[in-house]
């Protein structure tokens, strides 16, 4: 199975027979991955009736959840239930992405996240120059057709685990086919185009 490169990067960020949350795991592609090379146990949590029909005909143990049930959460499982919690190209869909921050780690030792950065070069010359939201690979669809509703940057979400008492473990940016370049790695917040990040409860 050939991966995108940001769930391959992900995958090397796991430990072999780790016990994992998938919110918004899609058709299930990494949870199967990483259950056939990695031993890795685990839920998906998916909305799209599609999607999950491909994770039943994939083995893989998938629950249909709204990640904005905000009344909810994730109170199905308990503290610390799971190794890592990941969430892909999703948090900038949630309406209370804090609140969702700390339920990731409620539940489980570390979270994965991974979204688009709207600090982007190029994101800043479409706002500057045109006035308008920017459309790209990054950011696909017209602002009034978009499911994005809390856009931010590499530093807008750095500032959120500090003030939620967040440590960030491993990070890395890399651009719509998933590589990652010298200059997203010498000022990430302005050639990175997509984020991942590893992070977890700051210790006491």
């Amino acid at each position: 199975m050939t991966l995108r490169t940001d769930l391959a990067l992900i995958s090397e960020w796991i430990e072999p027979g780790s016990h994992i949350l998938d919110l918004g795991c899609g058709d299930g592609t990494l949870l199967a991955y990483l259950r056939d090379t990695r031993q890795v146990t685990g839920y998906g949590l998916e909305i799209n009736e599609d999607n999950i029909v491909q994770c039943v005909k994939s083995g893989i143990n998938v629950i249909q959840f709204d990640l904005n049930d905000l009344d909810k959460g994730l109170c199905d499982f308990n503290e610390n239930a799971f190794d890592y919690v990941v969430m892909t190209q999703a948090l900038q869909t949630i309406g209370h992405p804090n609140f969702l921050l700390m339920e990731m780690l409620r539940v489980g030792k570390q979270g994965i996240v991974t979204f688009p950065n709207f600090g982007h070069w190029g994101c800043r010359l479409s706002l500057g120059f045109s006035g308008k939201m920017p459309v790209s690979p990054a950011l696909p669809g017209q602002w009034y057709e978009t499911e994005n509703i809390h856009l931010c940057t590499l530093r807008d979400f750095e500032n959120l685990c500090e003030e939620q008492g967040l440590e960030i473990l491993q990070r890395s940016v890399v651009d719509p086919d998933h590589r990652t370049r010298f200059m997203m790695t010498l000022l990430p917040n302005l050639f990175g185009e997509f984020a991942l990040y590893r992070f977890q409860r700051r210790p006491q």
